[in-house]
């Protein structure tokens, strides 16, 4: 689930070449604030990935939705609870 929803994201990136010391720039324009950098694409895209995974887990913890990307889609679990 986790990594089909975050290749879905990479696969929906785009990319940018910047005059910069990393020239190549990344974003997921459905994912606010989601955006790396990077020497190579290849750095960029691994840097990027790195940058979802965070964010997905910060909107988990942070109680925030995760917007569906098509049919993928992360949904917070259940809370257990624990009785005796």
């Amino acid at each position: 689930m986790l990594t089909d929803y975050i290749q879905e994201a990479l696969g929906r990136a785009q990319y940018e070449l910047l005059q910069d010391e990393e020239p190549y720039y990344g974003e997921v324009p459905e994912l606010p604030g989601v955006w790396a950098s990077g020497r190579t694409l290849e750095d960029c895209r691994a840097n990027l990935k790195e940058v979802i995974e965070g964010w997905i887990a910060l909107r988990l913890q942070r109680g925030l939705p995760v917007p569906p990307l098509g049919t993928r889609r992360i949904e917070p679990a259940k809370e257990m609870a624990i009785g005796g």
